[in-house]
């Protein structure tokens, strides 16, 4: 293979570096094109741009495979936990024994947070949507910790706000839907494990017991696990953006969790469960919205079927269908939406018209499904995404951090009207 790429431009021609990764991904490094030609790239939506290289996560589309520092997400989902794989990814290596509890430790000490927040918290509105409420409380910590906006923070300050996005996020999350439906927040119970915790602080009441079932508890985790990280998608590249220019890491995770706030990209599995209540609404017959979806001049497009990145399968659905029956079976709901999900499930799965397409659901779509089971209404899906993409998130912020990246600044071509005299306005 070359190990450069030549262009030729006005009678001339320039060479340029090609890179190859460790998984013989290879790019053009055209970090001196403008300075060599005068000219820059247009890429829309950045889609065949590498802004870096990264460590981190490895995707392959084509071949559906999704690994974490090199470990493949089917073992990460069967064998860890969510706080393991945190701090693989953020570390860079899979706890010892001795590691994992210390990091478990810490987080657990830190799952409470400061009692002026409940007053940030009760300025919004019931009706104010989680994501917002989220971005809002974790920007906040900048002002309970203003140590975290020092840009020279030493390694061991790094870690304590790493520590306390982790550990704090759960409370932020449960205390968002809450807000929304009016109820008393729940404050931590260390006693628990990372996803009981959450499932407690979620659903719990100050009137009665609640139990944590251990099926739901580990359903959640596998969930978490498969959304930790994916890459340079739009809420980690915006993360690293606004971390480029030194703001703090919580600065940095409540723009992600605002990127992500966008139905083009955290909002999918909110989709398939709004498909699902149109589905029924219009009688509940799966066949007839399976038959649009095959008709080519009909705009109805099945959600949470094939994924704009995997052409193959989403190594995650595999993964998580598992979860999504047993939750199902296990709670034993009766739910006229989720029964029109597992006939678009089944029909997906034999019809040769999906396998020949490979339309398979995705992650979102048994996502959705588990959410719906567990009761948590649509517009907090995406903030459960958030939860698990957090520690991808501080990842990729660390490692920009940690490499001396410069600050992001796209470029663009001007089209706009050439120089223009200004008209005074009682001439325009």
């Amino acid at each position: 293979m070359s190990d450069s790429a030549k262009l030729s431009y006005k009678g001339q021609d320039f060479e340029f570096p090609v890179v190859t990764g460790t998984e013989n991904e290879s790019a053009v490094d055209i970090a001196k094109l403008r300075s060599a030609t005068g000219l820059i790239t247009i890429d829309p939506g950045y889609k065949n741009t590498g802004s870096t290289t990264s460590a981190i996560t490895f995707l392959d589309g084509e071949e559906g495979i999704l690994r974490y520092r090199g470990y493949r997400i089917e073992d990460l989902a069967e064998k860890s936990t969510f706080l393991e794989v945190s701090y693989l990814l953020i570390y860079g290596e899979l706890p010892t024994q001795a590691q994992y509890e210390s990091f478990a430790k810490e987080v657990t000490r830190h799952t409470l947070v400061h009692e002026d927040i409940k007053k940030i918290l009760e300025g919004f509105p019931s009706n104010a949507h989680p994501m917002g409420v989220l971005s809002s409380l974790i920007c906040s910590l900048t002002a309970f910790y203003p140590d975290s906006l020092n840009p020279n923070a030493t390694e061991d300050e790094i870690n304590l706000s790493i520590i306390r996005l982790i550990a704090k996020m759960p409370t932020f999350v449960t205390w968002a839907y809450k807000n929304q439906i009016g109820h008393p927040v729940n404050y931590p119970d260390n006693s628990l494990d990372y996803c009981s915790n959450f499932m407690k602080m979620m659903f719990a009441l100050p009137a009665e017991q609640y139990e944590v079932d251990p099926v739901v508890a580990k359903a959640l985790d596998a969930l978490l696990i498969l959304h930790a990280d994916h890459e340079q998608n739009c809420s980690t590249s915006t993360v690293r953006m606004v971390g480029s220019s030194q703001a703090s890491i919580y600065a940095s995770i409540s723009a992600g969790i605002n990127a992500l706030w966008g139905p083009l990209h955290g909002g999918a599995n909110q989709s398939v469960i709004e498909m699902l209540e149109a589905i029924k609404a219009d009688g509940g017959d799966a066949k007839k919205y399976l038959e649009k979806a095959k008709d080519k001049n009909d705009p109805f497009r099945l959600m949470g079927f094939g994924h704009r990145v995997y052409k193959n399968f989403d190594p995650r659905a595999r993964i998580i269908k598992k979860a999504a029956d047993d939750v199902l079976t296990k709670l034993g709901v009766n739910d006229p939406v989720l029964e029109i999900a597992q006939q678009l499930e089944y029909a997906a799965l034999n019809d040769q018209y999906f396998i020949d397409r490979k339309l398979y659901p995705n992650v979102d779509f048994y996502s959705g499904i588990i959410y719906r089971a567990l009761g948590i209404p649509t517009d907090m899906f995406t903030v459960m995404f958030a939860l698990g993409r957090l520690p991808g998130w501080i990842a990729q912020w660390k490692e920009m951090r940690e490499n001396n990246e410069p600050i992001g600044r796209p470029r663009q071509v001007y089209v706009g009207a050439t120089e223009r005299d200004y008209v005074y306005m009682s001439k325009r």
